[in-house]
């Protein structure tokens, strides 16, 4: 609720903006017609800013304790090839193919710090990415890499980017990521990954998952 209603914070403004700016550009008066223009037309593209921040915020979810994020299945489609079906905390499914012996989920991390986490605002997180890795040096030099990213950011509109590149200057506020430890595929496995305000946890949710697991400690 708190990411959705930052959200609508920023679509509000978008929208005043936009008011604004359309107001000064098609009001009927030639004195200073070229800077109320101008300025107009500014207007309107911080309001575009602004939609966008509204609609990159609005893909953050709130982290209430610990939570499942994300259940992910492999199956074996060929040596070091696996199909891989991710579902996340909405239920959505989506399907990749990962290259490698070991997977690896990231995720986007807003942390609240100070004043502002005294009053009970819990973290918000974004899954980022998952990719695959060899357990071989010589296959992760020069065989083929695997990664796909999730919800990239539109037309350069990032605020957990923005937050890193000014955090030492937020007392507030901290952008972080959170990655699971990297673990094996195996054909058939399945995990489950959770969320807390420490990071990311994967565990094994079938025996094929634990041990393969096993034999790779």
């Amino acid at each position: 609720m708190f990411y959705s209603a930052l959200a609508v914070i920023a679509a509000i403004l978008c929208l005043i903006i936009a008011y604004s700016g359309a107001k000064l550009l098609f009001r009927n008066s030639w004195i200073l017609g070229w800077l109320r223009g101008m300025f107009g037309l500014s207007l309107l593209a911080m309001a575009l800013i602004f939609a966008f921040v509204a609609f990159d915020i609005f893909t953050y979810r709130q982290i209430v304790k610990e939570q499942v994020i994300a259940t992910i299945s492999f199956e074996k489609l060929a040596e070091q090839e696996f199909k891989v079906m991710l579902a996340n905390s909405d239920g959505l499914e989506k399907t990749y193919t990962l290259r490698g012996d070991q997977w690896q989920l990231d995720a986007r991390i807003i942390k609240w710090k100070g004043e502002v986490a005294k009053l009970g605002i819990q973290p918000g997180y974004r899954l980022d990415r998952i990719s695959g890795r060899y357990f071989s040096l010589e296959d992760e030099r020069n065989a083929e890499r695997t990664l796909y990213s999730f919800n990239e950011s539109h037309l350069g509109v990032d605020v957990w980017q923005w937050l890193r590149q000014i955090k030492n200057t937020l007392p507030v506020v901290d952008a972080v990521y959170g990655s699971a430890t990297y673990l094996p595929m195996a054909d058939g496995a399945l995990f489950e990954v959770s969320l807390s305000g420490t990071g990311l946890v994967t565990r094994p949710l079938n025996e094929i998952a634990q041990d393969a697991v096993g034999l790779w400690q």
